[in-house]
């Protein structure tokens, strides 16, 4: 008995950790295989120097709108218009403090340990209610940080730009702060109950349909009025970026960003 038990447990296993992979890991493999399978443009051919892959990224680029098109716009359209602002915002506080356990670790390795203290206090409190309702009562604001910007406290190279299927624009850097943010999950760590499965495999599309529908004016200007939405998609994305990192570009002595570049967020540039 005990040995025809051994297959079974190796393929649940095998299950288990093919679901724990989620979202993140199969796009990385994505754009691994799609990335491997194109040459880079040439110098004299991108618009931007940084977007080493921008034929091939331009294609997915293609194939996303195609997807926003068909399924998140209208999805995220139906989800302003039906859900009310409170229940909107029971999802963002729980999106947010999923992410909690990541800004606590990260702004711990970049040396922000205040931050770090209230993203940990905050997790905790809100964890009575799964995040969904905000229990803290403290006035100071918890500032997300990612292993993205982590890495880049590190002067980890961005890499290249890439346009990734469904889940858009990343640097390679960034990509890989996605990966290891996901790892980083609290319901990917403890959560081995089949709720808590259930509640973070509908993190991604949920976080997606709530971005989505918070920027909706904004993505749509881009998507519909810009002269190449693809340049200013990139732009938009650069520009959050280093926004994301602007404490350590304003202390960079020598730094060749400009604050007009925050400024400039999506307005028109093409």
């Amino acid at each position: 008995m005990k040995v025809s038990r051994v297959p079974e447990c190796r393929q649940q296993c095998s299950q288990r950790r093919s679901q724990r992979r989620g979202p993140g890991s199969l796009a990385v493999a994505t754009v691994i295989l799609v990335l491997a399978g194109c040459s880079s443009t040439p110098p004299a051919e991108r618009s931007d120097s940084r977007d080493r892959y921008e034929a091939a990224n331009r294609k997915v680029f293609a194939f996303n709108m195609g997807v926003d098109t068909h399924v998140l716009e209208p999805v995220a359209s139906g989800y302003r218009n039906t859900v009310p602002e409170g229940g909107r915002a029971a999802i963002d506080n729980h999106l947010r403090w999923a992410s909690m356990p990541s800004t606590a670790i990260n702004s711990t390795l970049q040396g922000k340990y205040e931050n770090a203290a209230l993203a940990t206090l905050n997790f905790l409190v809100n964890g009575l209610t799964l995040g969904f309702a905000d229990l803290s009562e403290d006035d100071q604001e918890v500032h997300s940080e990612d292993f993205g910007q982590t890495l880049a406290a590190y002067d980890v190279p961005e890499g290249s730009y890439m346009m990734v299927p469904v889940l858009g624009p990343r640097t390679a850097r960034s990509l890989t702060g996605d990966v290891v943010d996901f790892v980083m999950n609290p319901l990917q760590i403890f959560g081995t109950s089949n709720a808590a499965d259930t509640l973070r495999t509908a993190q991604a599309p949920v976080g997606a349909v709530n971005f989505r529908a918070a920027n909706f004016d904004a993505f749509n200007d881009v998507k519909y009025n810009a002269l190449d939405p693809y340049a200013r998609t990139r732009s938009v994305y650069y520009q959050t970026r280093i926004s994301l990192l602007e404490d350590r570009v304003a202390a960079s002595a020598g730094s060749a960003v400009s604050e007009d570049e925050f400024e400039s967020l999506f307005e028109g540039s093409n």
